[in-house]
């Protein structure tokens, strides 16, 4: 299984960014999947999930204030994230994350472990400079 992530950089306060992530070895329909982001020295937290097969509403995290929209594409198992109106406090490596048979709500309620059931990226760094 790989999950690879793109599309992190360097971008000004206000500005958007469109983070996509590809997964591949799995059946991409079969997992939920979600974003996460660690910024240094603070836990890793959720930031927005899709349940598995045909998703339902997103999940988002209370920050993100109707700035970031999740998205998948099951032809080319890709999971984007759209990230406009950015400011500095969203600055962290962003991590995709696929878990096996789960909804948005359990895949955002916790960072799953690694596990023969959930896959994660290694991350695309997102820097918003004020």
């Amino acid at each position: 299984v790989q999950v690879v992530e793109s599309g992190g950089g360097l971008v000004q306060a206000g500005g958007s960014l469109r983070l996509s992530c590809q997964i591949s070895g799995l059946v991409f329909t079969d997992y939920g999947v979600g974003w996460y982001r660690q910024a240094p020295g603070k836990k890793r937290e959720a930031v927005s999930c899709l349940d598995w097969g045909n998703p339902g509403e997103p999940r988002y995290a209370g920050f993100v204030k109707g700035r970031f929209t999740i998205s998948k594409d099951n032809a080319m198992r890709t999971v984007y994230l759209q990230m406009n109106n950015l400011t500095p406090e969203d600055t962290a490596l962003y991590y995709c994350v696929a878990e096996y048979g789960v909804f948005g709500s359990t895949l955002c309620a916790r960072p799953p472990p690694v596990s023969g059931k959930s896959y994660w990226g290694q991350g695309t760094q997102v820097t918003v400079s004020s």
